[in-house]
């Protein structure tokens, strides 16, 4: 009688009302009620007065009880105490206030608007050289030491910036007039004559917009030069309206003409000099990379994970017009950062793993925005190739692609922001119980943005948050190595990050010679892909390491040894890569036959043969990630925003497969896993049990859809 009254209680809308004025909004409602209902009807005994309610509400008297809710509530959620404080703290509308600085001065907003290859950033780079100090803005470290050479070069002193690297111009380690940095890394307290900031649109982006906002809203620069899509213009205007600056347009043309050929490469036997074969897996560079060496064809490989110095070395090897190396394989890392001599851009597919805003993993088609970078990339201007071609693998392919390329870009709509330092240590004094993860999730819950605003993806600083938890730490050291770069799927640069934790919190530095144990330095060459692999998560901690050292001097004092040996390792992936294939066939060697690694040499497969190729190995961790896609994310998504001509040849491919071999290409593609596949199959068996007898009913399909929502996530 007690649990029908409470869940009675529940669903009242007034009490709804009452708990939203208290400050629980739905979700937290939900959990205060799920907690509230576990205590009364777990309790051995309550309180006198809440036992009397109790009794009360059996004869239909409800809403007395809810005193009783919001104190409970209370006791779990602590900040519905200090609720009006912490919605001033992590009120988020009005972000140019931040920065008193900039705003204190009058800025001068040009915008250089243009696609790739049309000289936009050469011309906001000559005003910065030619200026008396200024500060370079990229999003890569790459293109932060291409400038940083090339100012050098041109005489004009300038120091290098990036989160694990500072370079003085000046022996003396005086500071230059002139940096080039990582976004992230610029002072937003330093007076420069002018600014650059590269690729604007990137303010968009889900996990790192904040920082191009950041740069937009506070560099203190008499000019500031924006380099970008025009589809970022219009929000840059709006931006630059609240703080009563004005943005002057500028707009160019590619320089050099670029085609989407009328057909498809189809065999790589049509491959000529100058070609690059755009992948979006490591499997597929592994794949292709073998079966154009198969061929007597000599080719260069870069892909994200490898070290900057790896990727310039390997960008060279393909440039030089003396190399035999006339073929590149490279993922979607070349669309910014490499000055690359490619005649075609060939994308051996259209669809790769995407995160959606709610930090989900998707598959879906590239976006026009990504074709357009990539594909730009062909007839670079003061390259051998006067103009530039792009095609597909895949004759099916080329279709959808011209109607990505002739899209319009979509307009960006708001600007990424992110919770200072100075924001959580004021959560946490008002709630000094809750965990990192925790602040941050109530700051995101009561964080209040206009329209040209949102929150950006927490996701991967919580994960270090909740790893890192068990150990002692002070709020402010907790923060920085939370917001450490690394990638979490990979788990030795993850454990490495712990370890580095724990023996801070113990205040003991973490040495050279302790690095080197951890590691097991010195490291021989690759002698398969694992090993290769392994090596680039090294290169990593290497990387997260010097990082540390610039935030915490004295507890990672080894910087200077460290980056030699890393300069070392880097010699040694670049081996590794140049011998790839050797690598490839050493792996394939060792595995089992039948496996994925165990690739056919006529390539490219036709659809059938792909279908009929299981990848059994799908469950390394490096594409454990990719696998836990829901295949509802992956069809249904892709199946809304497909133009109708590819939608029916989706429908085609699902007809001729069978369901067996679309099975086999989903596990392939890794769409599905063997797990998922099993639930599938019971699923599909239930529904097909109950829909016969006529038992089917709507609380199944809601159980269905939640299951399907939980593997989405």
């Amino acid at each position: 009688e007690v649990l029908k009254n409470l869940n009675k209680f529940y669903k009242r809308k007034e009490i709804q009302r009452l708990g939203a004025e208290n400050g629980l909004d739905a979700r937290l409602f939900h959990q205060a009620f799920i907690s509230f209902r576990k205590y009364i009807m777990e309790s051995s005994s309550v309180s006198a007065d809440l036992h009397i309610i109790l009794n009360d509400i059996c004869c239909g008297h409800v809403d007395d009880l809810f005193p009783f809710f919001l104190r409970h509530a209370k006791q779990i959620f602590p900040m519905l105490d200090c609720m009006d404080d912490l919605r001033k703290i992590s009120d988020l509308r009005l972000p140019p206030n931040w920065y008193p600085d900039a705003r204190a001065i009058q800025r001068k907003i040009i915008f250089h608007a243009g696609p790739t290859n049309s000289g936009k950033t050469y011309h906001a780079i000559q005003r910065f050289l030619s200026a008396k100090s200024g500060i370079y803005c990229g999003p890569l470290k790459l293109l932060a030491h291409e400038i940083f050479q090339k100012s050098n070069d041109a005489n004009v002193p300038c120091d290098l910036v990036t989160g694990e690297e500072r370079v003085f111009a000046n022996e003396d380690a005086r500071q230059a007039p002139h940096v080039a940095c990582t976004i992230e890394m610029c002072s937003t307290n330093t007076p420069y004559e002018v600014a650059v900031i590269d690729e604007i649109q990137m303010i968009r982006d889900p996990a790192r917009g904040w920082a191009w906002t950041r740069a937009l809203l506070g560099l203190c620069a008499e000019e500031i030069h924006v380099c970008g899509e025009p589809a970022a213009i219009d929000l840059v205007t709006e931006l630059m309206y609240t703080t009563g600056e004005e943005v002057e347009v500028r707009n160019y043309e590619r320089l050099t003409p670029l085609t989407v050929l009328d057909y498809a490469l189809e065999s790589l036997d049509n491959l000529q000099p100058g070609d690059c074969i755009v992948c979006f897996s490591k499997n597929d560079i592994y794949s292709v990379s073998r079966q154009i060496e198969a061929r007597g064809l000599e080719c260069a490989v870069i892909y994200g994970s490898l070290p900057p110095g790896t990727k310039l070395e390997q960008a060279k090897k393909f440039n030089d017009p003396d190399d035999s190396c006339k073929i590149l394989v490279a993922t979607d890392a070349i669309g910014m950062g490499l000055n690359l001599c490619i005649r075609r851009i060939i994308f051996n597919s259209i669809v790769k793993p995407t995160v959606n805003e709610k930090g989900e993993k998707e598959i879906d088609s590239i976006t026009t925005s990504q074709a357009l970078q990539i594909a730009g990339r062909a007839g670079r201007f003061g390259s051998s190739f006067k103009q530039g071609e792009v095609t597909t693998m895949h004759r099916d392919d080329l279709v959808q692609l011209k109607e990505i390329l002739s899209d319009a870009v979509p307009p960006v709509k708001a600007a990424g922001l992110h919770p200072t330092p100075e924001q959580i240590e004021m959560f946490a004094y008002h709630l000094p119980d809750a965990t990192l993860s925790n602040l941050i999730d109530i700051f995101v819950s009561l964080s209040q943005v206009d329209g040209m605003y949102f929150v950006c993806n927490i996701d991967d600083f919580k994960f270090l948050a909740d790893m890192i938890q068990h150990i002692p730490l002070n709020l402010r050291s907790r923060y920085v190595f939370c917001t450490a770069p690394l990638n979490r799927k990979e788990p030795f640069v993850c454990t490495t990050l712990l370890k580095f934790a724990r023996q801070f919190s113990r205040n003991e530095p973490l040495t050279f010679d302790w690095l080197c144990r951890h590691t097991k330095w010195p490291l021989a060459a690759p002698k398969n892909i694992k090993e290769l692999v392994h090596l680039e998560a090294v290169h990593d901690v290497f990387d997260l390491y010097l990082w540390l050292s610039y935030r915490f001097v004295d507890m990672f004092p080894d910087a200077v040894l460290v980056r030699d040996i890393q300069k070392k390792l880097d010699d040694i992936i670049q081996i590794g890569v140049c011998n790839i294939t050797k690598l490839i066939r050493a792996s394939q060697s060792a595995a089992a036959p039948g496996t994925a690694e165990a690739v056919s040499e006529d390539f490219p497969l036709s659809r059938t043969q792909k279908d009929a190729r299981v990848a059994s190995d799908h469950h390394s961790a490096a594409s454990t990630e990719a696998l836990s896609i829901a295949v509802e994310a992956a069809g249904l998504r892709r199946a809304k925003n497909s133009r109708p001509s590819r939608l029916g040849s989706r429908q085609e491919d699902v007809k001729s497969y069978g369901r067996g071999s679309l099975a086999n290409r989903l596990l392939r593609e890794g769409l599905l896993t063997q797990e998922m596949l099993r639930q599938l199959e019971s699923e599909w068996q239930d529904q097909h049990r109950n829909g016969r007898y006529g038992l089917g009913s709507k609380r199944d399909d809601q159980h269905s859809s939640k299951e399907t929502r939980k593997n989405r996530k």
